[in-house]
């Protein structure tokens, strides 16, 4: 058995001169074939097949493999489902739409005003030692009071916003139930006011964050501008932008006096924004801008 195996016939294995086993004369003869130039070339040019025989197969398997990928890769592209697969979760945002917010249409400029620490503050008990009138919103089940300031100058405000020709939407991030009854106190006929817009209008970016998307109130962009007091409210719509130092309890404070001085530019330009600019170049170092 040993004398077959081909790697040992092929190495130092020689018959012993005495005794001549008749299993090797055909290594012999093996080993005289082997050494012939036809042998040779027969063996080179099978070694050489053989090679070109694994180097086809290993390209045909690399070939393959590449095709196996990429059309599992377009199955998994057709077979994609978004509702079904993971996905990143959408921007509160985009979650949460606001709701009640375009409003009819008309012919004039609008004037959106904040609410709290705009046009007035309000608390809850204790009572404070100012204020000028209560109102009783149920929040949550429960009868709360609140005790509403006025701030100086916001009759004045509403007079020369209808004066000239604005129309005048309240837009609070306030609860409706809340929000309503003070309005019912500042403008009790709805002579001034025309349009109540509450937190169910605002775009909630984050929990307790709340934005004034006036691109979707049904009004241009530049026939409209916001007065407020908090910049993330009018984030969407900067250039339309009038901001105002909150109010909280000062009898002395003047804030609503200057706003009033914008309607005497805004009937110089056709777009309101070129009016908030030019009035911010004026006052903006009042409100803490810059222009």
């Amino acid at each position: 058995m040993v004398s077959k195996t081909p790697t040992k016939c092929g190495t130092k294995l020689s018959p012993s001169p005495k005794s001549k086993p008749k299993s090797v004369k055909p290594h012999r003869l093996h080993r005289r074939r082997s050494f012939s130039p036809l042998n040779s070339l027969a063996t080179a040019g099978s070694t050489a097949i053989n090679a070109s025989i694994r180097s086809c197969r290993r390209r045909l398997a690399k070939l393959f493999s590449h095709l196996v990928v990429k059309k599992q890769r377009a199955g998994f592209h057709r077979l994609k489902n978004p509702s079904s697969s993971p996905s990143p979760p959408a921007p509160l945002a985009n979650r949460v739409a606001p709701t009640n917010l375009t409003l009819p249409p008309t012919v004039k400029k609008t004037l959106f005003l904040d609410l709290d620490e705009t046009l007035v503050h309000s608390k809850t008990d204790p009572p404070p030692e100012k204020y000028d009138f209560i109102v009783h919103p149920i929040i949550s089940g429960r009868v709360i009071p609140f005790y509403v300031l006025k701030r100086p100058g916001i009759d004045e405000l509403l007079r020369a916003a209808a004066g000239a020709s604005f129309e005048v939407v309240v837009f609070t991030a306030g609860l409706e139930s809340y929000a309503s009854q003070v309005l019912d106190q500042l403008d009790p006929t709805g002579a001034v006011i025309k349009h109540r817009l509450y937190r169910d209008s605002c775009r909630e970016i984050e929990p307790g964050r709340f934005v004034k998307d006036l691109a979707l109130t049904g009004r241009g962009l530049d026939q409209v501008v916001i007065v407020d007091d908090n910049p993330n409210a009018y984030t969407l719509q900067p250039d339309n932008a009038i901001p105002i130092k909150p109010f909280v309890d000062n009898l002395g404070d003047a804030e609503l006096g200057k706003v009033a001085k914008f309607f005497e530019l805004a009937g110089l330009f056709e777009d309101v924004r070129d009016a908030v600019r030019c009035y911010l170049s004026d006052f903006g170092d009042d409100f803490g801008t810059s222009v």
